[in-house]
């Protein structure tokens, strides 16, 4: 099948095309720059070049194409409101172009939206209204569902690790060589789910391949205590482990504190059923260690 992916040369969507042109799909991957159409090209992808607020070239993307899968996203965390609605104005779009037929619409999603203390299962929802501006891509999965498009929905882990991880673990490697300290709130206990970048990408596929509208867990790890992450950390930089109290997280952590202090533990058990989907890549603490984070 041919498949349009948005995001096509970020972290997660790199691994996806390689993943679905090895299974045999031809692959379609949105490129705003000629670095990234050269990157696309050599990994075997055809290329359509626009980007994220070009709407017009989504639904062209989207109508070229037997189903998509949207990983494409903005990490702009000083105008997180704003990026997260150019993400529900993308699957609006998307939607429109598959709306009324049998191709499916893969988005991307965060296990983070859910109720914190709790195991959280595919049937968990966000709650409403949200105080996180990131449910507006399930608010907007669910919108173009009602008007006819087949939407499944993939839940991320707060960390999807590997070689190539910009997102938190390099964030917390950053803030620890900068505080000299590796650093957890309280007690520590707070939990992460998390899921190696390869895992996910093999989740993907198998979601856009069995073309059921549903929503899936993106969770190797159902919760990696925060202080064993910490410790991770510490032990890779050689530098000391330390407890801060929860009031002074902004002051450690800064514009992070948030997320340090995260707290949800999520179960994929009803995913792995659906797709026969098994993670086999490494955990998280035993990824900290690996060189892919000597750059971090």
């Amino acid at each position: 099948m041919k498949v349009f992916v948005t995001g096509a040369t970020g972290f997660i969507g790199s691994a996806i095309v390689q993943e679905l042109i090895t299974a045999g799909h031809e692959v379609l991957g949105l490129a705003r720059s000629d670095a990234a159409a050269a990157s696309l090209a050599t990994a075997g992808a055809r290329v359509h070049r626009g980007d994220l607020s070009d709407l017009d070239g989504l639904r062209r993307g989207a109508t070229a194409s037997d189903g998509v899968i949207h990983t494409g996203f903005t990490h702009d965390f000083a105008n997180f409101k704003a990026v997260c609605e150019a993400d529900r104005h993308a699957i609006a779009a998307l939607g429109s172009a598959l709306a009324g037929s049998d191709r499916l619409l893969v988005i991307t999603s965060g296990i983070g939206l859910l109720p914190s203390r709790e195991l959280a299962t595919e049937a968990s929802m966000p709650p409403s209204p949200s105080p996180n501006p990131r449910v507006a891509s399930e608010e907007a999965a669910r919108a173009v569902a009602a008007r006819g498009a087949r939407v499944a929905i993939v839940r991320l882990s707060p960390s999807v690790h590997g070689e190539g991880d910009h997102g938190f673990v390099p964030i917390l490697i950053k803030v620890a060589r900068e505080k000299g300290t590796s650093a957890y709130l309280g007690d520590g206990l707070n939990r992460w789910p998390a899921v190696h970048r390869l895992d996910a990408a093999r989740l993907f596929r198998l979601a856009f391949e069995k073309g059921v509208p549903a929503t899936y867990h993106g969770v190797a790890e159902e919760g990696v205590p925060f202080r064993d992450i910490a410790e991770a950390i510490g032990h890779r930089l050689d530098l000391p482990v330390a407890r801060i109290a929860p009031e002074d997280a902004s002051g450690h952590f800064g514009w992070f504190a948030h997320f340090a202090a995260m707290d949800v533990l999520a179960s994929s058990k009803r995913t792995q059923e659906a797709l026969g989907w098994r993670p086999t890549q490494p955990g998280l603490i035993e990824d900290i260690a690996q060189p892919a984070y000597d750059a971090a």
